[in-house]
């Protein structure tokens, strides 16, 4: 990778892709980009809605990408509230991106989910070619891109690549719709309110991720010899497994005070049930090395430092105005 273009550059991980991948590689050769504009701009950014095929084959031809990184989507819970625009905007997207690459022969990177699995699949440590039958149009969409990008790959030799993420826990972007992201408001709110109430119901197990570990990812994957990938749309990775109250324990190490209670919410509990509890990642352990640095301990430790920064600035800087 030398030249990258990435979509959807101000969504929860585009917009820290953006910034990491331009510590790697230089800040002018990262070109962002969205359908609105980021509130700050480190670097080369332009306007694109992924449904325009054209100007995003443009963008590509005027900066000289030779990587594109598609990472516009409707997220899991946002998708079950409007599945025609979910599939509209995920698949047509996708679908656009891949012929940029395709005609520019350029490297690809688009990101699957836990959410390509589905009730009928084998829950615990589920294997990387696991039997596929999601129950919601984010999955759908998520199997049929891995397909996708599995056919570019075949039919025309398009260097795809990708992973499938548990759910990504970030400091820096605030949750985005998706069905994991009880597991980031609750360090906001146990450093805010002291107390959260969970959407999820206990007991229920899910993936999850650090987002400089996910980051980390990305970057060894697409940097990984070709060759040796067998697996390449897509692997299987995740850090950590736990239900919420683990990760309540997890925090009342640092915030004793800290409680939680629930309040289900049925349709992103619906989501969860359908998802594996635990995945087998060994296919990326031995093609391309894949190792998450943080669990569950070292993760809330750094949250809670980060955020309890973050937060202090914030008041900080109302105060001021």
């Amino acid at each position: 990778m030398k030249k990258i273009m990435i979509t959807g550059a101000c969504g929860q991980i585009g917009s820290e892709l953006v910034e990491k991948l331009r510590e790697e590689y230089g800040v002018m050769n990262v070109l962002a980009t969205d359908i609105r504009e980021p509130a700050t701009k480190t670097g080369p950014f332009e306007i694109l809605d992924v449904m325009d095929a054209e100007k995003m084959q443009k963008l590509a031809e005027n900066f000289g990408a030779d990587t594109l990184m598609h990472m516009a989507a409707l997220l899991s819970a946002t998708a079950e509230n409007n599945p025609v625009l979910a599939w509209n905007l995920n698949m047509g997207g996708l679908m656009n991106a891949l012929e940029v690459a395709r005609k520019l022969n350029l490297q690809f990177f688009t990101p699957s989910s836990i959410g390509a699995f589905g009730p009928s699949t084998q829950k615990d440590h589920t294997p990387q070619d696991a039997f596929q039958r999601p129950t919601t149009m984010y999955g759908v969409n998520k199997v049929s891109g891995e397909l996708l990008c599995d056919y570019y790959y075949t039919k025309y030799g398009v260097d795809t690549r990708g992973v499938r993420f548990p759910g990504l826990i970030s400091n820096v972007t605030a949750p985005g719709g998706g069905t994991t992201d009880y597991a980031v408001d609750i360090y906001y709110k146990a450093i805010t309110d002291g107390s959260y109430t969970s959407y999820i119901a206990e007991g229920t197990y899910m993936d999850m991720m650090y987002m400089p570990d996910a980051l980390d990812a990305i970057v060894k994957l697409m940097e990984a010899d070709g060759d040796k990938l067998q697996h390449r749309n897509a692997f299987n990775i995740t850090a950590m497994s736990f239900e919420p109250a683990q990760i309540a324990a997890a925090i009342q190490k640092y915030i004793p005070e800290f409680t939680m209670d629930y309040a289900v919410d049925p349709a992103r509990q619906a989501i969860a049930d359908s998802w594996p509890d635990s995945l087998d990642c060994s296919a990326a352990e031995a093609e391309w090395q894949f190792e998450a640095k943080f669990d569950l301990d070292a993760m809330t430790k750094d949250m809670l430092n980060q955020l309890s920064e973050k937060l202090q600035q914030q008041k900080t800087s109302t105060n001021i105005v």
